[in-house]
Parts: structure tokens; C-alpha cells; sequence
């Protein structure tokens, strides 16, 4: 069996559970914490208070990036400090992270609001990024490409179409694609909490269409309006919101 989560956003207790069952781990994605836009908490937080960042989360939630700029331009500290302190929110995150997965077999990728280079640094030897790259198991061949759709924020966990369509046409035929992105299906990118259709990839729904994989995993969208779509022969699976549910998504290699 292998145990699929994606958006753990810093619930590394409820990860330690799962990661203790001794089977195969993917992280589809957005391990770092970096705004709960429930309650605030995160490393935005951490470094720059609270009332900011339930303020710029307010903003992002509504995808309002002009009233975002706003915000972190009204800022009071320097820039470069207000990003050093998010980062360093962020890899003190990571930290904990890495004794969770110590010693279990795993699988990850970057997803929007991850810091690609903390994450590798902090992972254990047991457990692999594989942004880009393909892993056999159980007679199949997972292909994984990971980071968000490029936004107004240019964050390092994000990608332009141009790199993600140069990701996946490195990965070739494979029989999952394990991405963190929704692709442009309307009923899967939007979030019946926010009522908006958030962003997604037209190069992933074009690789779907094109190469036909068994199975598509994913994650980012929150509270979907659809968690499961087929697009051909390809069936579509949103793994869920790991910080809010706690419960991976389990697949049988046997079963595809």
C-alpha cells in the first residue's frame, strides 16, 4: 500500500502518525505553514505577527494580490529582513518535519508555499525529492512534477507553464502522475469555500490528455467542488487537505 497527503502545512503530528505505519509515503506538496487561512497561523506569523497575517491572508484567500502588494509594502520593517524572517520561519518548519520522516521510505515534492532548497536539506536520507523524476514500484512507474502555478508573488515553491511543460515532458509515459496541482478542470479547482476557481495547470490537463496515465494524484485545492474527475482513461484524484482531515489517500498498486 502506499500512502498519499498532500497539503500537511506544518501538521507534522498527525504525519508522524501515518509515517509510523512502516508503508510507502508520497508527499504530493506544501509540507511549510506558511499562512492558515482559518486561523492565521503560520510563519508569517511567526515572523511578522498575527493581525498581518489573518490581514494577508484575508487578501490572498480572496485572490486580491494588488491588496497583498499593499499589504507587505505598508509593512513598517525592511524587505529583505521581512523575507529572511519568513524563510528562516519556514526551514525551522522543516526541522521538525525531518524527524517524522526519519527512516521511512517517502516521496516528495515541492508544492506553491514551499522553500525547494530548506526542503531537500532538511529531508532524511530514507525519503527522496523526485521533482521531475520517475520511480518504479510495484511494477508501475510514477512520474512526479511538483511546484504551484506561477502568481504576481513569483515564490520560490512556484513555476511558470514553460518550466512545468519542460517537467513533464521529461517524465514521459508513465502509469500515475503525481502532481501538486489541480489541471484546468473547472469543477476541480474550485473552492466551494471560497467560491472562486483557483489557479490550475493547463500544462498538466494537456499531458493528461495527451499521454493518458492511469492515474492522476493531486492536491492544493482546499475544499474542492470536485475531488475526483476522469479525463479520458485518466482517472483524477484530489488526495485531500492533509492539515484540516489527517487521512492520507491509500493506493493499491495492484488495483491499477
Amino acid at each position: 500500500m502506499i500512502l498519499v497527503v498532500s497539503d500537511v502545512h506544518g501538521a507534522f503530528d498527525a504525519l508522524a502518525g501515518i509515517a509510523s505505519t512502516g508503508e510507502t509515503l508520497f508527499v504530493l506538496g506544501d509540507l511549510a505553514n506558511l499562512t492558515d487561512y482559518r486561523t492565521g497561523e503560520g510563519a508569517v506569523a511567526t515572523a511578522l505577527g498575527i493581525e498581518f497575517a489573518k490581514d494577508t491572508a484575508k487578501a490572498r484567500g480572496e485572490g486580491d494580490f494588488d491588496e497583498m502588494r499593499r499589504l507587505w509594502r505598508s509593512h513598517p520593517g525592511d524587505l529583505d529582513q521581512v523575507r529572511s524572517s519568513i524563510e528562516g520561519a519556514i526551514a525551522d518548519q522543516y526541522k521538525l518535519m525531518s524527524p517524522v520522516l526519519e527512516g521511512v521510505e517517502g516521496y516528495v515534492i515541492h508544492g506553491n508555499v514551499d522553500r525547494p532548497n530548506h526542503l531537500i536539506k532538511a529531508l532524511p536520507s530514507s525519503f527522496r525529492y523526485v521533482h521531475g523524476e520517475c520511480v518504479e514500484i510495484g511494477g508501475l512507474t510514477f512520474g512526479f512534477a511538483g511546484g504551484g502555478v506561477a502568481t504576481p508573488l513569483q515564490a520560490p515553491g512556484e513555476v511558470t507553464d514553460e518550466e512545468m511543460e519542460e517537467t513533464l515532458a521529461g517524465l514521459n509515459d508513465v502509469d500515475v502522475l503525481c502532481t501538486h496541482v489541480a489541471p484546468a478542470i473547472d469543477p476541480l479547482r474550485t473552492d466551494v469555500i471560497t467560491g472562486r476557481q483557483e489557479r490550475s495547470s493547463d500544462p498538466i490537463l494537456r499531458f493528461i490528455r495527451k499521454t493518458q496515465p492511469r492515474l492522476h494524484l493531486f492536491g492544493d485545492i482546499h475544499q474542492p467542488q470536485a475531488s475526483r474527475w476522469r479525463i479520458g482513461a485518466t482517472r483524477c484524484v484530489n488526495v485531500g487537505y492533509f492539515r484540516a482531515t489527517g487521512r492520507p489517500f491509500r493506493l493499491d498498486p495492484a488495483s491499477l
